[in-house]
């Protein structure tokens, strides 16, 4: 085949130049940022295929195993009654971590509380005795004790792990770790769960797949809390 030939074939194709430099070696990287939706150009047995993104996602993290990835963010809050989060998947993460940024209650001297689900978020268990924090019946998993809202108290910043939620033959724990400002004096509190003792459980064993954060009066004047899942061992 001629040159004049290969190239009209290549033309016939609908494949451009500049599409072609992107699979030359010799070609500069770019900065495109990735996405949901985006295809990845792989070599399958000898055979040049095209995949998603996410599938490659879910193939590393069976390799890994045990990462930690984003699953979601309630956004800057601002003045809400709770933030809730629904995206638990068993197929994906065995474990959970939530961080709290700042997380500052509209009323003074409350306790930062998260009640579970087992019905995808259509309902949420607060009920006392459910739960249970060192010797206590409480109406949620503790997260954090007495939090100020006044001048210079800044909310609670830290972290909750939530451990195999989806297993419904054992009961629910957490342990929590963060810093705050007590509404009762002027010193910052270290909370961790050998110090203090705010791991918590909840008493029932069933499929826990979705929880919701909010203060045990008022509203959550503002603050971030974001998602993440530590991916299938």
């Amino acid at each position: 085949m001629s040159r004049q030939e290969k190239l009209a074939a290549l033309a016939s194709t609908g494949v451009t130049k500049a599409e072609l430099d992107n699979i030359d070696g010799g070609t500069a990287r770019g900065t495109t940022a990735i996405a949901d939706g985006d295809g990845v150009l792989i070599n399958d047995a000898g055979t040049m295929r095209m995949t998603s993104v996410e599938t490659m996602a879910t193939y590393i993290g069976t390799k890994v195993g045990g990462g930690m990835e984003f699953i979601a963010s309630s956004g800057a809050i601002s003045n809400a009654a709770s933030a809730s989060f629904t995206q638990f998947d068993a197929s994906k993460y065995d474990h959970y971590k939530f961080f709290f940024q700042y997380v500052t209650p509209a009323t003074d001297n409350v306790d930062l509380m998260g009640h579970v689900s087992t019905d995808g978020g259509s309902n949420y268990d607060t009920t006392n005795g459910n739960y249970h924090q060192a010797a206590s019946d409480i109406t949620g998993l503790l997260i954090a004790l007495g939090i100020g809202s006044g001048t210079n108290e800044h909310g609670h910043s830290g972290e909750l792990s939530l451990w195999a939620p989806h297993n419904s033959s054992v009961y629910t724990y957490s342990t929590t770790i963060g810093s705050y400002r007590h509404s009762n004096d002027g010193y910052g509190h270290a909370w961790t769960g050998y110090a203090m003792n705010p791991s918590s459980a909840h008493l029932t064993a069933q499929d826990v797949d979705a929880i919701q954060f909010k203060f045990t009066s008022g509203n959550i004047e503002s603050g971030e809390i974001t998602m993440f899942g530590i991916v299938n061992s």
